[in-house]
C-alpha cells in the first residue's frame, strides 16, 4: 500500500469510516523538512511551505476548501452544476465562507488544461481522486509537485482523498481530524434508522429501457457502491463476486436474475418511467427490490445524483436526505 511520509512521528492513516476497511491506507514517518507522499506513480516531495494549491479532476479542491485553503485553480464542474457557474453548491458555500480571490476554473471537457494549471503558478497540485495517466502525471510534475491517487484511477474513497490531499498540503493532522468529523456525521445519520443496517443494496447503472437483456451495476470497487458500506449497508452476493476482479462494474444476463434474490434495495439514476419499465418486465420484475418498489431514483444531473459519489464536502450537504431516501425505499422507519 502507498505510503505518506510526514515530518512528525510514525502513525497509520487507516480507512476507519463506519463499515470501512481495517487495512491501513497510508503510513507516515520522518522525512526531513517536508512531506513525501508515495502514490501510484512514485513519490512526491512536498515543499515545506505550501501557499498556492491547484487541483485537477473531480472534487480534489474540496479538501483544501474544507481545511480553510482557497485553491488558486481547480476543475470546473462539468455535471451537476445547477446554475452553470462551474461550481457545485457545497463548494460555493465554502468559497463564500472563506472569501478571498476566486480560483481559476479549469475547463476539463477535453482533458486537463495543463497551460491553465501552469498559469496559476502552484506550489503543489492535488489529484488523489483522478484519472491521471502516467503522461498526465509527468506533465503536471513539471509544473509543480503532484499528488496522484494511491492505487488506481477513480478508485480513491472519500476518506483517503482527504488523507492524501491533506498530506500534499502538509496538513495530515487536519485531514485526519476532518475524516473523523465526517465519520461521526455518517454514524449519527444512519443511527436514526437502526433497521437499515445490513440491508443489501445494489447500485444499478446504465439501464437501457429498450433492451433489458442485461443487468448492469457498480461493484464495491466503485466509490458510489463503496459508500453503501460506510452507511452500514451490505453487499449482495453477486455484487461481491463481481468485485473480486477489481472491475468497477459488472454485468449479468437477465436470464440469471435469480442471482439478485438477496438484493433488498436498489439505487439508480433515472425517473419513474424507468421504474415502470422494470416492473413491467416479466424477468427483472422478479427481483425482490423491484417487486417491492425498494428503489431510490437519483437525478444524475442534479445535486443528489452528483453527491451519490461521495466527496469531502458533498457528504454533509446531502447525507441526511440520502439516508432518508434509502430508508424510505427499504420501508424502514426511524426512531
Amino acid at each position: 500500500m502507498p505510503l505518506v511520509l510526514a515530518s512528525v512521528a510514525v502513525f497509520a492513516l487507516s480507512s476507519c469510516a463506519s463499515g470501512g476497511s481495517s487495512e491501513p491506507a497510508a503510513e507516515a514517518d520522518v522525512a526531513g523538512d517536508g512531506t513525501v507522499v508515495e502514490h501510484a506513480f512514485g513519490e512526491t516531495a512536498i515543499p515545506e511551505s505550501v501557499d498556492r494549491v491547484a487541483t485537477v479532476n473531480w472534487a480534489n479542491h474540496e479538501v483544501p476548501l474544507a481545511l480553510g485553503v482557497v485553491p488558486v485553480g481547480m476543475a470546473a464542474a462539468n455535471f451537476g452544476d445547477d446554475d452553470g457557474d462551474g461550481i457545485l453548491p457545497w463548494q460555493k458555500e465554502k468559497l463564500d465562507e472563506l472569501g478571498g480571490e476566486m480560483p481559476a476554473l479549469f475547463d476539463e471537457t477535453d482533458g486537463i488544461d495543463f497551460e491553465a494549471v501552469a498559469d496559476t503558478d502552484p506550489d503543489v497540485i492535488l489529484a488523489a481522486y483522478s484519472g491521471l495517466t502516467q503522461e498526465d502525471y509527468d506533465t503536471l510534475s513539471k509544473i509543480a509537485p503532484t499528488v496522484a491517487y494511491p492505487e488506481g484511477p477513480w478508485a480513491t474513497e472519500w476518506d483517503d482523498v482527504i488523507r492524501f490531499n491533506a498530506a500534499g498540503m502538509n496538513m495530515a493532522d487536519e485531514g485526519e481530524a476532518f475524516v473523523e468529523d465526517l465519520e461521526q456525521e455518517i454514524n449519527a445519520s444512519v443511527e436514526r434508522y437502526p433497521d437499515l443496517a445490513g440491508t443489501k443494496a445494489m447500485f444499478l447503472t446504465h439501464v437501457d429501457t429498450t433492451d433489458l437483456s442485461t443487468v448492469n451495476f457498480y461493484t464495491a470497487n466503485d466509490t458510489r457502491a463503496a459508500f453503501f458500506e460506510n452507511l452500514g449497508l451490505a453487499t449482495p452476493d453477486a455484487v461481491a463476486e463481481a468485485s473480486e476482479n477489481g472491475e468497477f462494474s459488472g454485468t449479468v444476463s437477465a436470464e440469471q436474475v435469480d442471482v439478485f434474490d438477496d438484493v433488498e434495495l436498489i439505487v439508480t439514476y433515472g425517473d419513474q418511467e424507468l421504474v415502470d419499465t422494470l416492473k413491467a418486465d416479466p424477468v427483472l420484475s422478479q427481483m425482490p427490490a423491484i417487486e417491492n418498489d425498494a428503489i431510490v431514483l437519483l437525478d444524475g444531473s442534479g445535486t443528489m445524483g452528483t453527491a451519490a459519489n461521495p466527496t469531502p464536502l458533498s457528504i454533509s450537504w446531502v447525507l441526511d436526505d440520502y439516508v432518508d431516501l434509502l430508508a424510505e425505499a427499504a420501508g424502514i422507519t426511524g426512531e
